[in-house]
């Protein structure tokens, strides 16, 4: 073997052991979340840490690597997706919008911890990463942007939807296919197409307009409770206990649970982190306080409207309107509920218990809604339409914002209860 065979001999074994590690902190991630260590990493890769350390000068550096693949990943799907239509004009757009939010979806579930670091704030003060994590995708939404721009041009989606938000929506709903509590264990094509099914078509089995379902007793019913949060959270803080559950609120939102400490919640009660430990005692009793005062807020709304003298659709309708309210006014909690949806969520279960009967009350509902006719679609596994579904009730938090609650109401309308095919009316 010649030096130089030798050498390229070596450069391959080197990337392919690089690439091992990244598969295995991937996974370990996904799982587990930021709370894995590179001595987990090394141990599941089957080398010893200080071998880890020869490839990467630190966990950050890890972090940084997996951000990129996962955004490269998008980038090259969005690519994709444009190349395609340019190509190809006799493809159908529900058979366009399914390739490419399967393209999306598959993305998602192989960049499962991209995906989640991406729902938070950079865990170390990187530059890099921090950047990293503040980039959008792109180059994808603009691949769905001209799949339904080519499908609004031939009549056959309706020609009053604003493209942008509708395909930021959609492209955020895909990538939603690598939470687990969402895929479960359906194939990554099932959901997207599950997913697009419902974006498309909408689930009314007649069309609504807004008079309709803004007048329902579901809606009358979750503006009633949404009411109350907004006074109950203008009481000022009382004691030090509630001071440092409202600093360390803050600062799991944007950090995560996992990677916050004592000290960072200490810091952000501008308090002696001693104090902070005497007073609300573990880490873990604090987030159980926390999300348990949230899951009481949004589930007496669900069941204020879930018990309403309503349609299966206008009471959905009024479950959206609930989830658009709960994102603006409890964004922390919302971002700390991403962590349960994920395969081994943190060791608290109030959260995704509340989850879990969310979805059994949703399961109900839907089945009902289809056995009198009122919700139009064929959902031969019910479980995973209630999953899909469960995620389009939830308007991702930068649309809310971008557009303003009453306009994230009506895509959500568009995109859950009417659809955006144009309908004969």
């Amino acid at each position: 073997m010649t030096p130089a065979v030798a050498a390229d001999a070596a450069d391959s074994r080197e990337t392919s052991r690089r690439e091992e590690i990244l598969q295995t902190a991937e996974a370990l991630i996904a799982t587990s979340g930021l709370r894995t260590s590179l001595q987990e990493i090394a141990k599941a890769a089957g080398i010893l840490t200080g071998s880890l350390y020869h490839h990467f000068d630190s966990k950050e550096a890890l972090l940084i690597e997996l951000i990129r693949r996962y955004h490269g990943e998008l980038t090259q799907v969005g690519e994709d997706g444009l190349r395609r239509l340019d190509a190809d004009d006799s493809a159908s757009v529900d058979d366009r919008v399914v390739e490419l939010g399967s393209a999306i979806a598959h993305c998602a579930v192989r960049n499962r911890a991209g995906l989640q670091m991406s729902f938070y704030e950079a865990p170390t003060e990187s530059a890099e990463l921090v950047e990293l994590l503040a980039q959008r995708p792109q180059t994808v939404q603009d691949a769905m942007v001209q799949t339904l721009r080519a499908g609004r041009w031939s009549g056959y989606l309706r020609p009053d939807l604003e493209l942008g938000p509708l395909a930021d929506r959609m492209c955020q709903s895909m990538l939603h296919v690598g939470l687990d509590v969402i895929r479960r264990d359906a194939e990554p094509d099932e959901v997207a197409a599950m997913l697009a099914r419902i974006m498309l078509d909408g689930l009314a089995g007649r069309i609504v307009d807004d008079a309709e379902l803004d007048s329902s007793p579901a809606m009358t019913s979750a503006d009633s409770i949404i009411a109350t949060w907004a006074i109950s959270d203008s009481k000022p803080v009382a004691d030090r206990t509630a001071h440092i559950r409202a600093a360390a609120l803050k600062v799991f939102g944007r950090k995560g649970f996992e990677v916050t400490t004592i000290r960072d919640i200490a810091a952000a009660a501008q308090l002696n982190p001693a104090t902070v430990h005497r007073v609300i005692g573990s880490k873990d009793e604090l987030l159980a306080s926390i999300m348990h005062a949230f899951g009481e807020k949004t589930s007496t709304a669900s069941i204020a409207v879930l018990e309403s003298d309503s349609t299966s659709i206008e009471k959905l309708d009024a479950l959206i309107w609930i989830h658009i309210n709960a994102v603006l006014q409890f964004p922390d909690e919302w971002k700390i509920q991403l962590a349960w949806m994920r395969q081994s969520p943190p060791d608290n279960p109030d959260p995704g218990h509340a989850f879990g009967l969310m979805m059994e009350w949703l399961e109900r509902l839907l089945a009902a809604g289809i056995a009198d006719g009122d919700i139009r679609i064929d959902a031969a596994d019910l479980a995973l339409l209630s999953r899909c579904v469960m995620d389009v009730l939830w308007m991702p938090e930068s649309i809310i914002r971008e557009l303003g609650p009453r306009p994230a109401l009506v895509l959500a309308r568009d995109t859950v209860i009417r659809g955006i095919v144009r309908r004969e009316a």
